[in-house]
């Protein structure tokens, strides 16, 4: 499981003394039904709503761009990044996901059109050492892009699906040509999530983009409706996050769809697991998406070596 930095759930827990736990919830809960309704940020109206969204969607957030971020690692082992934009920042969510994935990082850029959030990400980026000299902006999203610099890291995380249809593609090709080297979108695992994902994927290929993850190949994606590419990740809930939820499992699972692009075409890809696999007494079966589309494979268990490493094989796994 993937949870915040320890550093950040102390940090979280000491704002919310004195706070009563009940109407950060009631304050979370509202939130969530506005982004559901195809709100926006503006929602999030002071700074107690900052710090309810944080409990609530920081954790699930992280663990979300933090296994698209180990995806990327895995087809680019060779890659560490100097400078990254990361496009409707928030909390700075997705910036600690990345410091801490890549060491190399030492100028991050981050823009958000929330005062509120921008006013406690300001508070929590001052945790940690390396992110306190951030250059955080308050601006829209294509003003920003128009005026930044290029980065050799762009994440747009959970944004994208605040825009009209008609600002995608527009916002799209902004974020293509702030990148010098990997763009990351990542959006809820909803069949809406996914069309956002797959409309900019195929628009940046077109441009000449390569995919690095989930996808194996830069063709067309093989699924077919109703079937959708999403990914799930789980994570712990602190006893905050539980009270927050109202909830008593000790973890949630946050369901994702992403895309990772760079402009230089990996030297190799491997196949991805679209489902968790089946495990039986004879075999294990698992859903592939290969090069030449989406496969069946069956490990029989008489293959000692082959069901060994199938074994530990999970949903959004890359394999040979």
């Amino acid at each position: 499981m993937t949870g915040l930095p320890a550093t950040l759930v102390t940090i979280l827990d000491r704002l919310t003394e004195g706070v009563s736990r009940n109407a950060l919830a009631q304050r979370a809960s509202a939130i969530s039904q506005a982004y559901r309704g195809g709100g926006s940020s503006a929602a999030i109206a002071n700074s107690s709503d900052a710090l309810a969204y944080a409990l609530a969607r920081m954790p699930a957030t992280y663990a979300a761009v933090a296994a698209c971020i180990d995806a990327v690692q895995a087809a680019l082992p060779d890659f560490a990044p100097a400078s990254m934009i990361d496009l409707g920042a928030g909390p700075g969510t997705a910036t600690f996901a990345a410091a801490d994935a890549f060491p190399s990082l030492d100028r991050f850029l981050l823009t958000d059109t929330n005062e509120n959030l921008h006013a406690l990400a300001r508070q929590l980026l001052r945790s940690n050492e390396r992110l306190r000299n951030n250059q955080y902006k308050l601006s829209s999203a294509r003003a920003y892009l128009n005026g930044v610099d290029d980065a050799d890291l762009v994440v747009a995380s959970y944004v994208i699906g605040e825009l009209a249809d008609g600002e995608r593609a527009a916002l799209t090709e902004l974020l293509w040509q702030r990148t010098r080297d990997v763009l990351l979108i990542v959006e809820p695992g909803t069949p809406d999530g996914y069309q956002r994902v797959i409309a900019a994927r195929s628009q940046l290929i077109a441009e000449g983009a390569h995919v690095i993850a989930p996808c194996p190949h830069d063709a067309a994606c093989p699924l077919a409706a109703p079937d959708w590419c999403h990914f799930a990740q789980r994570l712990p809930r602190s006893r905050a996050h539980k009270q927050l939820k109202g909830a008593d499992a000790p973890f949630e699972d946050e369901k994702f769809s992403y895309v990772a692009l760079s402009r230089t075409a990996p030297e190799q890809r491997a196949a991805r697991v679209l489902a968790p696999p089946v495990q039986t007494k004879a075999a294990i079966t698992a859903k592939l998406c290969t090069a030449d589309g989406v496969a069946m494979a069956t490990v029989q268990r008489r293959n000692k070596e082959a069901y060994a490493k199938a074994r530990r094989w999970r949903w959004g796994d890359a394999v040979e």
